[in-house]
């Protein structure tokens, strides 16, 4: 997840963009360690350093913008790596996913999950369009799967439930990964990715192995 942006032009605007960056990197992190439920303005501006007057600057709407504007900060930045991976077919994509979860795992010491899924499942009545949010996030990482197993010659409802299926695996290996310390469960789930992938790209060339056009069903005994 980057934490700078290439900001552009004379000197102010640049310190103020990289302000408002800070601050939604900062909210990320927090999301990403505690859910949305806890992330606090006192907590945003600790942690970025920013001054109090920033948020009502960068987020009139306060609280909930902050929420909003980070996952979609930090959405956005999970989907370029997933769509510049695409194109280089499902596995491919998938051991880029591992890896990624690997280094912010191994970084963060473990005390910090996928901001998005936190969302998805930790979002409060006060912004019930944190949940929606999330949830096209997650959609968009979907489609991005499913171009990479269109890549690697699947129809596309087969690469539309190969996709649901490997996300959530990933997701749940990450839930894993942080709850046991270890990356062990990212690279379980992703050798046992690779392995279905390689199963089915099998049955897609040859056909079940064993099954013979006409042939009879053994009646049960």
């Amino acid at each position: 997840m980057p934490t700078t942006t290439d900001a552009k032009g004379d000197a102010a605007p640049t310190k103020r963009c990289d302000t408002r960056i800070k601050m939604l990197v900062s909210a990320a992190q927090v999301m990403r360690e505690r859910g949305p439920a806890g992330v606090t303005i006192d907590e945003v501006l600790a942690r970025s350093g920013a001054p109090r007057g920033s948020v009502y600057y960068h987020f009139p709407n306060g609280r909930n913008q902050i929420l909003t504007e980070a996952l979609r900060y930090s959405g956005d930045s999970i989907t370029a790596m997933i769509d510049d991976a695409a194109g280089w077919g499902a596995r491919a994509l998938l051991r880029e996913f591992v890896e990624f979860w690997e280094r912010l795992l191994t970084e963060g010491d473990f005390a910090a999950g996928c901001p998005v899924v936190a969302a998805a499942i930790g979002s409060d009545d006060g912004d019930p369009k944190l949940s929606a949010e999330a949830g096209a996030i997650l959609g968009r990482w979907c489609t991005a799967l499913t171009r990479a197993f269109g890549t690697d010659g699947f129809d596309g409802d087969a690469a539309a439930s190969l996709a649901v299926m490997s996300m959530a695996a990933l997701e749940g290996a990450i839930v894993l990964s942080r709850s046991t310390r270890s990356t062990d469960p990212l690279h379980q789930v992703g050798e046992q990715l690779e392995f279905l992938i390689k199963a089915r790209e099998f049955v897609v060339h040859h056909g079940i192995p064993g099954k013979h056009e006409g042939s009879a069903t053994p009646s049960p005994q």
